[in-house]
């Protein structure tokens, strides 16, 4: 039994562009579990919405900076075989980062973070996914427009600067954008569709790194 630690924020948690969240079975983590195999994977899902990859953002009262709560995780989740991480979606919005290669730098110290990580004796030090996540498109939603509204065109570029990450760090990279698309409604989420497909898309990449 293998398991996967899926590190991201309310891409990962399911939220719904609607508003709410989408069922379990509609969340790209549970897609992941279920074509890799339940039998096969266990897999964790740790979706926070407005996670960002090392940048504090103090409007929440949870800890949005990926960077302070990942240590914690990889502690009481070890032993882990697979961290796949999607986040920088939120590095997009301008009063935090706003930039594509900020968030990649980000990605980086994350990376770092899992490999360096203090793992309990006898413990494998885990396989690193990349995922960018889907592009910001055009919306009319009165909060998120403003917010995203230089990091829609920035968020085109972050597939381009993970994975030269990827390469970087000798971590697997995934294009999230390949397979979904971010619902207008407001520009950043997915519909239940978009969200399995990340899930389905992402099975034969886990499945090949871990030999399932």
């Amino acid at each position: 039994m293998k398991t996967i630690l899926c590190y991201g924020d309310s891409l990962t948690y399911g939220a719904h562009p609607a508003g709410g969240r989408h069922e379990f079975e509609d969340r790209w983590p549970s897609e992941l579990g279920r074509v890799l195999g339940t039998d096969k994977v266990r897999i964790i899902a740790e979706g926070l919405g407005g996670r960002t990859t090392v940048f504090d953002d103090l409007s929440s009262i949870a800890d949005r900076n990926g960077a302070r709560t990942l240590p914690t995780l990889l502690a009481s989740h070890q032993p882990l075989d697979c961290v796949v991480i999607m986040l920088g979606t939120n590095d997009m919005k301008e009063y935090l980062c706003g930039s594509a290669l900020g968030a990649a730098m980000g990605v980086k110290r994350l990376v770092e973070m899992v490999r360096k990580h203090p793992y309990d004796l006898g413990f494998p030090i885990p396989e690193v996914v990349i995922v960018a996540p889907p592009h910001c498109v055009g919306t009319d939603h009165p909060d998120l427009s403003p917010m995203f509204r230089h990091g829609m065109t920035e968020s085109h570029l972050l597939a381009g600067h993970y994975e030269r990450v990827a390469g970087d760090m000798n971590a697997t990279f995934f294009d999230a954008a390949t397979v979904a698309v971010a619902d207008p409604q407001d520009g950043v989420h997915l519909d239940a569709e978009n969200t399995r497909a990340i899930g389905a898309a992402l099975a034969p990449v886990v499945s090949g790194l871990l030999d399932l």
